[in-house]
């Protein structure tokens, strides 16, 4: 399915930027305790009412219009509380990771561009996209409408959010039916839904694989644990060979190493033209 990767390949590190495993949820440290603070907030308060009414406002797409770049740009102002990784401005990681792709599938430009734009969703956090909370934007996500999975991280938080004891929502397959389609399933709201519905509505010409990466990118019980599969489809299990590949470069190429941005800008700036309308609604 995936072209072969080049020689020169990119080598995923064994430890993160703070000298401890990838994704350790349970490393003793200061940053640690905060981001289990944000999964208690996320769990309690991510309920499937509350994800309707935040798809219902933000698909007007009315707060700002500007290019993609520019909210590259604004990315800067932003860090990721959820993050056990990362304390570096998300710009950073996002050239990172597009970095990381483009050195291993060089031919693959969509790949590029997905990289780079994965994470704009989280202008969410800036006053004039509303200001939310750290917990309804970063994050990993999951479905609301059914059963909690075990496989999501800090699962015990999720006995304080309303749905839990809903008997409408807390079976397997809760309100859906076995392979409806992720595209069918209420996702926990955030960065990643909210990017998948600006591009898919401003008319990226992204193809189906690159909007799944940037919608689900963020689905670790997924993709990490195979939670969830008896809701997908034969196409979401072709999308999710590439989100996996996608992944490695998402996850371990977060690191010190700084990207040189007026040099590589140029060639990320050719490929929002061919994928993208010059402005776009927000």
């Amino acid at each position: 399915m995936a072209v072969t990767p080049t020689n020169d390949a990119f080598i995923a590190p064994e430890i993160n930027s703070f000298g401890q495993s990838f994704r350790d949820y349970n490393a003793e440290s200061e940053r640690q305790k905060s981001v289990e603070e944000f999964y208690r907030l996320n769990h309690i308060n991510q309920t499937y009412d509350f994800v309707k009414k935040m798809r219902e406002e933000y698909s007007k797409l009315n707060r700002v219009e500007m290019s993609i770049w520019e909210c590259c740009e604004l990315l800067n102002e932003v860090v990721d509380d959820s993050d056990p990784d990362l304390d570096e401005p998300q710009i950073e990681h996002l050239l990172q990771t597009a970095e990381a792709v483009r050195k291993d599938y060089p031919n693959e430009d969509w790949l590029h561009l997905t990289a780079l734009i994965h994470d704009l969703g989280k202008v969410l956090l800036l006053p004039k996209f509303g200001g939310l909370p750290q917990w309804a934007v970063v994050g990993d996500t999951h479905p609301l409408g059914c059963a909690f999975d075990e496989a999501i991280v800090h699962h015990k938080y999720f006995k304080e959010n309303p749905d839990h004891n809903n008997p409408s929502y807390n079976s397997k397959h809760g309100i859906y039916s076995h392979g409806c389609g992720l595209e069918n399933v209420m996702m926990s709201w955030g960065h990643d839904d909210y990017m998948y519905l600006v591009a898919k509505e401003n008319g990226s010409t992204l193809p189906q694989a690159g909007l799944f990466i940037i919608r689900y990118h963020s689905f670790y019980p997924l993709h990490k644990s195979g939670a969830y599969e008896h809701l997908m489809t034969k196409e979401d299990e072709e999308n999710l060979k590439w989100l996996q590949i996608f992944n490695k470069y998402d996850l371990y190429s977060k690191s010190k190493v700084r990207i040189d941005v007026e040099k590589v800008k140029p060639y990320y700036l050719s490929l929002i033209d061919k994928y993208f309308p010059e402005k776009l609604r927000w």
